[in-house]
């Protein structure tokens, strides 16, 4: 059998580590907690802000003790909420297992994630390197995590997942952060309105995520950065503000710790959340080629990549996208990106869904899906090709400010392309191949900007 077939399937069936009964329960570091008084703001029934000063205990020094002392923490259900003001770190073989009623607050104005592992490495102005002393073997488990990002203007001063208050690894941004680590695992957590991605690895190998739910959730679900290899993401379901799952090899620099190969990894059981209107359902891959402030270079593929039994998600995002909110001349991949060895199984669309591809591509297959949505006369499952978008930056905003969202200049290509099995709700029969795929010539718009977008040169282009 193949060896990564072996290595992925021992990576789903690990059983959750349980705790020992020799160890103390979590109020044997009670001492350690103190009690604070501050403002909090929240929504009334009708929408309208209101500040709420709230008292409340403060856990972070009890929790990190019990796991320094003991190298586990069990954080039990109560009927109040456990408040946080940095993050919990976790060292190799440690773990953390909450009760799954248990509800884990961030102190407003923290601004920084809520569970780390110990030794985190940033690597933005470089490759990282073969031997970065990676945390290895932690498992975190349970509970309802949330910084209090409720729909309140300011997030109630949580927008960023960083590693650390002070001098945090730039790029970072996670509730659950987990960067330079080997063979850690997730399960079965919820994160609940926050503003940073759910969880958040980069520089990570042999990996899982099984169970996340994402209760109104403001950023990504699972984001992964490059380096990352032989990983699972499984059973992830709810509304996310932005990608439900994201492998970005390639990144824009504020929100990358590391840039890699991103490959061997399988996404499956993934649900969106349509009716949910603040729930975007997409999963992005973001290759591309990073180029480093002294001009060099790296490559940052995607290849075998397995994304199967996937229901409800609107978009499958394969294209590349520069940075706009540091400015797209400022932060862009040189080139468009490489993917090779891309595997869609049985996807289902209850509603008009689509895979955008703008990336040079070599084996993409795709098999088994289930179109349930009245067909219109545009619609296609796959887009080959650049994509063109304007983004103006508000009403009455002046068009020499409007800026491209994507890359309608540059040419792809795919090579080695297979589909069978799309049908539609009422049909055994495969769709004939021209309905599914449609290939993206891009032209200049002439009317530019009476009429948006501005187009471009750029195509796609099919070996067959």
């Amino acid at each position: 059998m193949n060896p990564t077939r072996i290595l992925l399937a021992a990576l789903l069936l690990a059983p959750l580590a349980t705790l020992s009964a020799a160890e103390q329960p979590l109020n044997a570091w009670q001492q350690l907690v103190r009690t604070e008084t501050w403002t909090e703001q929240w929504p009334d029934a009708s929408g309208k802000v209101e500040t709420r000063s709230v008292t409340a205990e403060v856990w972070t020094a009890a929790m990190q003790a019990a796991l320094d002392a003991q190298g586990a923490l069990h954080i039990p259900a109560r009927e109040k909420p456990y408040y946080l003001d940095g993050p919990l770190a976790l060292k190799s073989g440690q773990q953390l297992v909450a009760d799954p009623r248990a509800e884990i607050r961030l102190k407003p104005g923290c601004n920084t994630c809520m569970v780390r592992n110990a030794n985190i490495r940033g690597f933005s102005d470089r490759p990282v390197p073969a031997d970065t002393q990676p945390d290895t073997d932690i498992t975190i488990a349970g509970g309802i995590w949330t910084t209090l990002a409720n729909g309140a203007q300011g997030h109630n001063g949580n927008q960023r997942g960083a590693s650390a208050r002070q001098q945090p690894v730039p790029g970072t941004h996670g509730v659950i952060l987990l960067n330079n680590v080997r063979r850690v695992t997730v399960r079965n957590l919820t994160v609940r309105q926050s503003r940073a991605f759910a969880l958040h690895l980069a520089n990570a190998h042999e990996f899982t995520v099984d169970g996340l739910t994402l209760d109104r959730h403001g950023r990504d679900g699972v984001h992964v950065n490059g380096p990352a290899s032989h990983g699972v993401i499984r059973r992830v379901r709810g509304a996310s503000g932005d990608d439900t799952v994201a492998l970005n090899a390639w990144e824009w620099k504020n929100y990358a710790p590391s840039y890699g190969p991103i490959h061997d990894i399988v996404i499956e059981d993934v649900t969106g959340a349509p009716d949910d209107k603040r729930g975007t359902d997409a999963i992005r891959l973001l290759s591309g080629m990073k180029r480093f402030d002294d001009g060099t270079t790296l490559d940052c593929p995607i290849h075998d990549i397995t994304i199967r039994r996937v229901t409800d998600i609107r978009e499958f995002k394969l294209y590349d996208q520069p940075n706009l909110e540091l400015g797209r001349d400022k932060d862009f991949s040189v080139g468009v990106g490489h993917m090779r060895n891309l595997r869609f199984e049985d996807l289902t669309f209850n509603r008009p869904g689509k895979i955008e591809l703008h990336a040079d591509t070599d084996g993409l297959s795709i098999q088994n899906v289930r179109v349930h949505h009245p067909l219109t006369p545009a619609w296609h499952l796959l887009a080959i090709g650049p994509k063109s978008m304007t983004y103006k930056g508000g009403p009455g905003a002046d068009p020499a400010r409007w800026r491209e969202i994507f890359s309608p200049d540059l040419d792809c290509t795919v090579r080695n392309l297979t589909v069978s099995g799309v049908c539609t709700r009422d049909s055994q029969n495969d769709l004939p191949i021209e309905r599914v795929v449609h290939v993206i010539e891009q032209k200049l718009n002439p009317d530019y900007p009476k009429t948006t977008p501005r187009g471009g040169k750029g195509k796609g282009l099919w070996i067959r």
